[in-house]
């Protein structure tokens, strides 16, 4: 079973590197027609090679290009009504005489829609409708039977990344876009989750005078619920930082320690961060100094809100 796997393994390996070989002047002919599609790309198949086009539609959609699937049999039973004649069309059989397919190819062309094949057979029907051809094919299945699609599956599937890879580079698409649509997940929250979205401010954030006692510092902190209070000068520029471990600190001199200004006491010159940077810089830099507690402030060096760690774990950025 082991050698078998490797086999299949190997096959399905060698046709990906076969594939490379086959690319020519068609590849950047249908990055250039997708590139400036003004409709959709509609991806359309039969079978095994119709899931790997639900696949290529939904990398294409989260790469900035929209995309939809429309299997071909269904096409045929009134879904050619969501093709329009600024939709660009990928058409997907290695075969290329796939019987639903074919069958739609003449009303793709009455409706003016630009065809891309993803072929295994560059002399069929399929080819011969379309506008620009892809060349998918292989020498051997992995299915031992020689039945079942699979190298052929792979190839289609990596020529679709291809496609999406180079639209990527095209577009100058980024990895803030790509967060944009993927706003769920942990790479969303890292790229666009701000320090101001996450930030305690009112009355969860304790701003205190640096010549007023500790013991009213404690006050402020207790009232805020919070592990720290930011400490500022008569014009509110931040100063330091005052924390429980600073608390506790000067407690083992005795409890006089209430008594003193907090400006004698505080951590000054804390680290911060500005409101408007990214969340996930937040996180680094607490990871880097080691600290819970991040005073927030603004262009001035006027605090405006203070970051807890606690808060970036319940963002889920921890």
């Amino acid at each position: 079973m082991l050698n078998k796997a490797k086999e299949v393994i190997n096959i399905e390996a060698q046709a990906i590197k076969n594939l490379a070989k086959k690319l020519d002047a068609n590849f950047p002919k249908a990055v250039d027609l997708i590139a400036k599609c003004q409709g959709r790309v509609v991806v359309t198949g039969m079978g095994k090679t119709g899931i790997v086009g639900r696949k290529i539609a939904a990398t294409l959609s989260s790469t900035g290009t929209p995309s939809i699937f429309m299997h071909s049999a269904e096409g045929l039973h009134g879904d050619l009504g969501q093709v329009t004649r600024y939709d660009v069309l990928i058409v997907i059989s290695n075969s290329g005489e796939t019987e639903e397919t074919v069958r739609l190819l003449p009303l793709i062309k009455r409706i003016g829609v630009k065809t891309i094949a993803i072929t295994g057979n560059i002399k069929s029907s399929l080819a011969k409708y379309s506008d620009v051809v892809l060349n998918v094919s292989v020498d051997k299945e992995g299915c031992p039977l020689g039945l079942a699609p699979m190298a052929s599956t792979t190839a289609t599937l990596v020529m679709g990344d291809a496609l999406a890879a180079c639209l990527i580079v095209k577009r100058g698409f980024r990895k803030e876009d790509f967060a944009f649509y993927h706003p769920g997940g942990a790479l969303g929250r890292r790229l666009l989750l701000k320090v101001e979205d996450l930030m305690r401010k009112g009355d969860h954030f304790p701003k205190v005078h640096q010549d007023r006692k500790v013991q009213d510092v404690l006050l402020a902190i207790t009232k805020a619920r919070c592990g720290s209070a930011c400490i500022v000068d008569e014009k509110g520029k931040l100063r330091g930082i005052f924390t429980d471990g600073d608390l506790r600190r000067h407690l083992e001199q005795g409890p006089g320690v209430l008594q003193k200004t907090v400006k004698t006491v505080m951590t000054k010159k804390p680290a911060m961060i500005l409101y408007s940077k990214l969340a996930a810089e937040a996180f680094a830099l607490l990871k880097q100094r080691k600290i819970d507690e991040l005073p927030v402030v603004d262009e001035k060096g006027k605090p405006v809100g203070l970051l807890d760690v606690q808060d970036l774990l319940r963002a889920g950025l921890i």
